[in-house]
């Protein structure tokens, strides 16, 4: 075997523990990406700095365009390794012009690999704007009909202003390590208390906001393998599938309606096996051990 040439780039062995930088080089065609303020621009946070804060020269979010299967695509990657991958001021700004810079462009898709504890609080209201942005933006986006998908696989998840962001995308990805929820357990714990939610139990919480629980809930579209190569053919399969028209008034009123039933039929659960069993899975007990294959098929055979 030959060994690796002084400096090459070593693929990192799961989505879950690679970096922003190295997710993207994965997931897009060979030497095709290109990103827009690349080092040694600056484009970090004037606010952590006046905060006397660590900041980066990148503010926690590349951007730029790429080839995936030979499709050209804008991407964001939010490295979670810097704050969190909260949303800051500039940081979202950067979002917000890949996002626009897709209505002039118009790619095959705009990808947003979130991984996220949501707005920086160090920023406040300049966190809260630049997530509203980002919003607005992602369905101008469709307006323009872009397909949008949002692929979560971080260590950080996809929590609070970016779990709404990726709820109004054309389609979210999911492996099984990724997290998706509004407020995120250590949050609630802290407000609510050990008693209604304990954040130090990681079943717990796996099972509550994980990529199984949130593919059976039909909250993710696809429940791919850790690995930048099963995200790559779940966006590919994605964009051969997904209608990117933009949500209609009728759209999202049934959208609405199918939520109303959903809190009306699990509001009592306290635990995602509970949900499970109330979808008609036999041995829900048994739902974090299956393998993809086996919850897709799962999945398939549950009552609509």
């Amino acid at each position: 075997m030959n060994a690796a040439l002084p400096g090459a780039f070593t693929p990192a062995p799961s989505f879950f523990e690679a970096t922003a930088r190295q997710r993207v080089q994965q997931l897009l065609d060979a030497g095709s990406w290109r990103e827009f303020l690349p080092p040694p621009t600056l484009a970090s946070s004037p606010h952590l700095a006046a905060l006397d804060m660590p900041g980066a020269f990148d503010d926690g979010v590349i951007i730029g365009a790429g080839l995936l299967g030979a499709k050209a695509v804008l991407v964001a990657a939010q490295e979670g390794r810097f704050m969190g991958g909260a949303v800051g001021e500039i940081h979202g700004a950067k979002i917000v012009g890949l996002l626009r810079r897709a209505l002039a462009e118009k790619p095959a898709a705009v990808l947003l690999l979130v991984d996220s504890g949501g707005v920086r609080l160090h920023e406040a209201n300049a966190g809260l704007i630049a997530v509203s942005e980002i919003m607005r933006a992602v369905l101008a986006a469709r307006a323009a009909r872009i397909a949008v998908l949002a692929l979560i696989g971080g260590s950080c998840g996809a929590f609070g202003g970016m779990a709404i962001v990726c709820s109004l995308c054309s389609a979210v990805l999911m492996s099984e390590e990724g997290r998706l929820g509004l407020s995120g357990p250590e949050v609630i714990e802290t407000v609510m208390g050990f008693e209604e939610f304990d954040a130090r139990d990681r079943a717990l919480v796996w099972r509550v906001t994980g990529g199984k629980h949130r593919y059976l809930m039909g909250d993710s579209a696809d429940l791919v393998e850790d690995s930048s190569a099963a995200f790559r053919q779940g966006v590919l399969d994605c964009l051969g599938s997904q209608d990117t028209a933009p949500a209609t008034l009728a759209s999202l009123r049934a959208t609405q309606k199918g939520l109303r039933a959903r809190m009306t039929r699990f509001s009592s659960c306290r635990d995602g096996s509970e949900v499970w069993a109330g979808l008609g899975i036999s041995a829900p007990q048994d739902v974090p051990l299956l393998e993809r294959d086996a919850l897709i098929g799962l999945k398939k055979g549950l009552p609509a």
